[in-house]
């Protein structure tokens, strides 16, 4: 295990804190669960930076990068919506999507080749993590700076929430864009004779 994947990795159990905090009511929750994610954002970044600069590339780090992507965005999209903030209907999507194009992966992995993420993927992703984050921070600024300044934050905070599930929206398109693309791409590997 070198440290890219244990950084890819880390993101895992990084979901399951940054929800639990989301759940939670007392002041710095917030704030926590927010910074957190960020970090967990820039960690997902500089795993494939780290890979490419040691030279330690792989198709298990590949692999796991786009999974663990999947695992904390539906982990947070699964929060919100049972939180209320997202509609059900764009997670559902997200959820299918997300599904689809592992199992695509999985036949085309079995003949032998690995379908790493391409820019339509990454946009997507970024644009989901970007949505998140807004969501994530709504809360921060409402329960956590409103304590400390001296200002209203509440419609600063439902603004920012509006921001970040009309950024998800896109994300939602997104995703059904690129999982057409990956489907279009790799359709001979699909539904072609196994070798």
């Amino acid at each position: 295990m070198n440290l890219p994947n244990a950084i890819t990795l880390s993101r895992i159990p990084c979901m399951f804190v940054i929800v639990g905090f989301m759940y939670c009511s007392w002041p710095g929750a917030a704030s926590l669960a927010f910074w957190l994610f960020i970090a967990a954002a820039i960690g997902d970044w500089f795993d494939g930076y780290l890979a490419r600069r040691q030279g330690v590339v792989s198709n298990f780090g590949k692999l796991m990068d786009a999974l663990t992507d999947k695992i904390m965005v539906l982990g947070l999209v699964l929060a919100f919506v049972d939180q209320h903030v997202l509609p059900v209907t764009l997670a559902l999507i997200t959820l299918c999507r997300e599904f689809l194009i592992t199992g695509l992966r999985m036949v085309v992995a079995a003949k032998g080749v690995v379908v790493p993420a391409d820019r339509g993927g990454k946009s997507k992703t970024l644009t989901q993590l970007i949505a998140l984050g807004f969501l994530l921070g709504a809360p921060m600024a409402l329960r956590d700076w409103g304590r400390f300044l001296p200002w209203d934050l509440t419609a600063f905070s439902e603004a920012a929430r509006r921001v970040g599930v009309a950024i998800f929206v896109v994300g939602t398109a997104l995703a059904v864009w690129s999982g057409w693309r990956y489907v279009a791409r790799y359709r001979s590997l699909i539904f072609g004779p196994n070798d």
